[in-house]
């Protein structure tokens, strides 16, 4: 009895105990994250105060979970809050913990020695941050690592030995930081590896053979650094399911390995800016799989393989520029029927572009500038209509232009600069709508510059300079209104200077030196500002003494004035004879119930103030074409000035088109009851049944389409994302502040509009949709590979459409290429995709990162989150995008790490 009772006593002090330790180890979690909370000292979006209070279970603490078994804190994501802080040592006590995701913060200082007793963890995601000190030799003790990224932080020092111990890490990413020392050997010990990426750092070295001895390894990204060596043999022999090796930009040198198709199953394979030497063997165009071949900025030499390059039957981006390759281009080139991007430039290829280039019909970009090639170019290129652009320049083509290139409705770039090709310029050359950089200098052409060039209203940059050209500068090209740089020099051109050039505010450089020039330079408009250089050595000009020529004849401005003073007495002899007759037919009109557009009752709630037909025509000139500042299918809009000084935009509706009516309706019932900083303001409407216009504030900074896509604009990453949390901020006001949830339908670069400020501002309702009157978001929708709009069955469409059309605006924004460059399965989204993120640089937008170093690691790998989040914008299924709300946070977040960076 006595042992009976001694031994119930026992186990109901263990019962207690282990109650009490159970309270106690709780507790203990719960003291941990409110030190952690402690050391935080920025928390801008309070997502740790609503929540975070003792007097509340710990398990239900934002961004904790809590394990269903033993009731303890298993898993922690505090990522994209922007917090700011250090993560204390008590930290080190949440022995249950198993995930830890602090990405995108600003957390930093040195990471604790504590928390080596985590041996639970197997996640850690630490990117992103301001991390600092040596990578902590304790990762080696937490054996259930699987999972490991310390990418875009400021940690220094090597990578320690002991980090070879995590036998169980899969992903390793300490890619993005400022290492030093080598690559270590016994990295080979890590058998689980699966991806290792240590790009941009300052290692140093060689690749150790071991690394090579991890079969299961499928990336790896050395990419930025500084190692040196033979690239070995040992890459060909091992590595059985590698898919993506990223290289680039370090020392390496030595040949390509002859049994490099051994990677049967590599998709990606960039070595560029390296020393590498030789040829390139024959063997590596029987990998069947490869989509990308980047061995630009090399010395690679010899010829390529006459049929072996046509095996490539997956290959979309085929780079090889500045090599010292030689030789023709291989006809077999023709087989690979699904290549996009296509560069050799910067070699010694002669020969002539062969006729198979043309069976390339998805074929964006062909670069093949800096080589010797000659002979003729090819008329069949007018027909690969997906070109975007063409870089010939600097070789030896002898051809006329062919007229087939007016076909090349997507065409943004043309370049055959330095060739020696003749005759005239086609009138064809009209037909480029889309280029914004024409650079034909340095050539043989003649005869006239064709008035149809005026038609090219996106044209930033035209160099004709060093040709044969005569007769005059035509008057249409002061249509040309996105002129920026303009190169006339050294031809023939004779006649006069036309004033009409005057009203092109963009134009910073107009060259035309060293030609037959007669008469007096235009001085108003951007003349004001332009060199006396650009008008040296012609025939005869005159006009201001800036320009160091001598003034014009007073005769001729007695001519002048009396030219003019005869106009002005015709005008006034005209007037008096139809001035009253156009009164009287006016009274007649009015009696008849037809007078005069004026502004519609049924919009009056529209307007902020009431401007009547005739002060618009007068604001614009009558919708003169010098006040045009851009044109679609549904109407025009034109600037214009009121008398009070405002300056105003005029969206006047072509009512040729049935569908205008409904556009204009729908467009007046949405803004009538908008207010948002980054909506566009309607200021009045004018309508009746021949005549609807919407009058709105001016933009004058124009679209994000002109600074996205013309080479003459520059945002920086910081502009970048401003203007792209402009847009969010107003789609998510059309989503969520509004009393019937808009959709806008048509959100892109174009229908983005930039204030003095680079303000962004959403413009065009037309199509919008309101909420309340459509089926709701559980509909499951159809898209066209990002090009078009989202809408579903029977024209149905949700607020998702909108976040995916954002989500390729965001992509374009920091890509620069259009959705429609692509063709056949590949889609702006996938390029990005596939590309993320260890390749992150040959995506973005070149023009973008101008900084190195720490800095343009950070910037990459800003813009990979970006990137991340704009894939998460486009996801398949509409229940699986963010709305707009999350997304403007997370910008706002990214902005505030790029101020503090």
């Amino acid at each position: 009895m006595g042992k009976a009772f001694t031994f119930f006593l026992s186990t109901l002090c263990l019962l207690m105990a282990s109650s009490v330790m159970t309270q106690t180890n709780i507790t203990i979690d719960q003291l941990a994250l409110l030190y952690l909370k402690s050391q935080i000292i920025s928390n801008p979006f309070h997502f740790l105060d609503e929540s975070w209070s003792p007097a509340t279970s710990v398990c239900h603490w934002v961004g904790v979970t809590c394990g269903s078994r033993h009731q303890r804190v298993n898993s922690l994501n505090f990522s994209n809050m922007a917090l700011s802080g250090r993560i204390p040592r008590e930290f080190g006590n949440l022995s249950f913990l198993v995930s830890l995701d602090l990405r995108s913060n600003n957390f930093h200082g040195n990471l604790p020695q504590e928390m080596a007793r985590l041996r639970r963890l197997k996640f850690l995601r630490l990117s992103v941050n301001n991390f600092s000190g040596k990578v902590p030799s304790w990762f080696g003790f937490l054996h259930q690592l699987q999972f490991l990224n310390l990418g875009n932080n400021s940690f220094t020092g090597p990578i320690p030995l002991s980090l070879s111990n995590a036998s169980r890490l899969e992903t390793l990413d300490i890619s993005y930081n400022s290492l030093q020392g080598n690559i270590l050997e016994e990295i080979g010990n890590l058998y689980n590896l699966n991806r290792l990426s240590i790009q941009y750092n300052q290692l140093t070295g060689s690749i150790p053979f071991t690394i090579f001895n991890i079969s299961m390894i499928e990336v790896i990204a050395f990419t930025g650094n500084n190692l040196s060596g033979n690239l070995l043999n040992s890459l060909c022999n091992g590595l059985p399911i590698l898919k993506r090796l990223f290289l680039s930009t370090n020392k390496l040198h030595g040949n390509i390995p002859e049994g490099i198709d051994n990677l049967h199953n590599m998709n990606w394979l960039s070595i560029q800016y390296n020393q590498l030497i030789g040829s390139i063997p024959f063997t590596i165009f029987n990998i069947s799989m490869i989509e990308v071949i980047s061995f630009t900025g090399n010395s690679l030499s010899g010829n390529l393989p006459k049929d072996e390059v046509g095996n490539l039957s997956s290959l979309l981006f085929l780079d090889l520029s500045g090599n010292n390759l030689v030789g023709s281009i291989p006809t077999s080139i023709g087989n690979l029927r699904d290549l996009q991007r296509f560069n050799l430039s910067s070699n010694k290829f002669t020969g002539f572009i062969e006729n198979h280039i043309c069976k390339l019909q998805h074929l964006g970009d062909i670069y093949l500038g800096q080589n010797q090639l000659s002979r003729s170019l090819s008329n069949c290129l007018g027909n690969i209509t997906s070109l975007r652009e063409i870089h010939l320049g600097s070789n030896k083509l002898s051809s006329n232009l062919p007229p087939t290139l007016g076909n090349l409705q997507y065409l943004v770039v043309l370049d055959l600069s330095s060739n020696n090709m003749v005759g005239s310029l086609p009138q064809e050359i009209g037909n480029l709508k889309a280029v914004t950089k024409m650079d034909l200098s340095m050539n043989q052409f003649s005869n006239e510059i064709p008035r149809e060039i005026g038609g090219l209203q996106t044209l930033a940059y035209l160099s004709l300079r060093h040709n044969k050209l005569q007769g005059a500068i035509p008057d249409s090209m002061s249509n040309m209104v996105s002129l920026e740089f303009v190169d006339l020099s050294h031809n023939n051109i004779s006649g006069i200077i036309p004033m009409s050039l005057e009203k092109l505010q963009y134009l910073k450089y107009f060259n035309v030196s060293d030609n037959q020039l007669y008469c007096e330079i235009p001085s108003g408009g951007p003349f004001n500002n332009l060199s006396r250089q650009f008008f040296i050595y012609n025939k005869e000009l005159c006009g201001s003494s800036r320009f160091s020529v001598p003034p014009c004849p007073t005769s001729s401005k007695h001519r002048s004035n009396r030219k003019k003073l005869l106009v002005l007495f015709l005008l006034l002899a005209i007037a008096v004879v139809f001035v009253p007759l156009t009164f009287v037919l006016l009274w007649i009109r009015y009696n008849r119930g037809k007078s005069a557009p004026q502004q519609a009752d049924s919009f009056s709630t529209v307007a902020r103030e009431r401007i009547s037909y005739y002060e618009l025509l007068r604001a614009t000139n009558a919708l003169s074409e010098s006040n045009l500042i851009c044109s679609g299918s549904f109407g025009s809009v034109y600037k214009g000035v009121l008398r009070s000084g405002t300056v105003i935009a005029v969206k006047v509706f072509n009512l040729q088109l049935d569908a205008v009516f409904k556009s204009f309706d729908t467009e007046c019932e949405v803004l009538r009851s908008l207010r948002h900083r980054n909506l566009v303001k309607i200021i009045t409407s004018c309508s009746n049944l021949d005549f609807k216009v919407l009058v709105l504030d001016y933009m004058p900074n124009g679209s994000l389409e002109k600074y996205l896509y013309s080479h003459n604009y520059f945002l920086d990453i910081k502009q970048r994302v401003s203007i792209m949390i402009d847009v969010a901020c107003g789609l998510e006001y059309l989503h969520h502040g509004c009393s019937l949830p808009v959709i806008h339908c048509d959100v892109k670069p174009s229908n983005v509009l930039l204030d003095e400020d680079m303000v962004a501002h959403l413009s065009d309702f037309g199509i919008s949709k309101l909420l309340g009157y459509i089926a709701p978001e559980s509909i499951l929708f159809l898209y066209m590979n990002g090009l078009t709009l989202e809408y579903g069955l029977d024209g149905i469409v949700s607020t998702k459409c909108d976040v995916y059309s954002y989500g390729i605006l965001l992509l374009e924004m920091f890509t620069r290429r259009k959705p429609n460059e692509f063709e056949g399965d590949l889609s702006l989204k996938k390029w990005v995709s596939y590309s993320l993120p260890e390749a992150v640089m040959d995506v973005v937008d070149a023009n973008l990162l101008t900084t190195t170093g720490n800095c343009l690691q950070k910037e990459l790998y800003v813009v990979a989150s970006i990137m991340i989040a704009a894939l998460d914008c486009c996801a398949e299924f509409p229940a699986r995008r963010n709305n707009m709300k999350d997304v403007v946070a997370m910008l706002q977040k990214i902005k505030i790490q790029l101020l503090a960076s």
